[in-house]
């Protein structure tokens, strides 16, 4: 009866914890953060690391991969919990740069590794700054264009920095894998957005997809792309998605 009880409670508590809202102080693992530069910063063959600072002065990290004859700067921005040269964001920002653009892959605001994707919420504005100052550098580079290129919770990210940030001046947005069941306050948007997904991908997305193209339709320019043989992390097809990438980028930005 006792062990009943009491597995009966852990049940409880665990489900307590799965429908429990984002914690209202959660802040970023800075400390996770300098450890993902540490890692990465030494063998990094495309590009250079540089630091960008939020307004409050806090650094963070980026990869910068200019292009001497780009006519667009390309904002790269990673998915949850990882850094700005994981996975498919390698191919995408070294190869965009290698195709005519000039991309900043930056470093979004992580937590601890064993939170969950409801956790991240309160972290947007940060990222939101984040972007913000991404955006600005390209800015100060010179680049008239600016795109930004997302991937599942990072598309989030952008997605309450374009709703806080309409005046921001983004002339296209690829979103991969966004993980919502739809664009939030997409009457914000003001750029052209391609919403691109695997054909394999998490079935919350693939199901979810009517929704997020019927979100974007009244955004001008905007489209919905699904990759045959896909993925959600487009493993072993990075140059497919490198290349539906780049047209759409080709399309709206030069």
């Amino acid at each position: 009866m006792n062990a009943l009880l009491r597995t009966g409670c852990l049940s409880a508590l665990f489900c307590v914890a799965l429908l429990a809202p984002p914690l209202a102080g959660a802040q970023a693992d800075y400390a996770r953060e300098q450890r993902w530069a540490d890692e990465i910063t030494p063998s990094i063959l495309v590009g250079d690391p540089v630091y960008l600072a939020r307004k409050d002065g806090r650094k963070f990290l980026a990869i910068w991969t200019p292009n001497a004859k780009a006519v667009a700067g390309v904002v790269v921005v990673h998915g949850l919990g990882v850094h700005p040269d994981w996975g498919l964001i390698n191919p995408l920002r070294s190869q965009l740069a290698e195709q005519g653009y000039a991309t900043l892959s930056v470093q979004m605001p992580v937590m601890m590794a064993e939170m969950r994707a409801d956790r991240y919420p309160p972290l947007f504005p940060e990222a939101a700054g984040r972007l913000a100052a991404a955006v600005a550098f390209l800015r100060d580079k010179g680049y008239a264009k600016v795109a930004i290129v997302s991937h599942s919770m990072g598309s989030r990210m952008v997605n309450y920095f374009l709703n806080q940030t309409p005046d921001a001046g983004i002339d296209a947005w690829v979103s991969i894998g966004t993980p919502s069941g739809e664009y939030t306050r997409p009457e914000t948007f003001r750029a052209p957005v391609l919403d691109l997904y695997g054909e394999k991908d998490f079935p919350v997305l693939i199901e979810n997809a009517g929704k997020r193209a019927a979100a974007i339709r009244a955004v001008r320019g905007s489209g919905q792309v699904q990759v045959p043989g896909a993925d959600h992390f487009f493993t072993g097809m990075e140059n497919d998605l490198v290349k539906q990438v780049k047209l759409f980028l080709d399309q709206r930005l030069k």
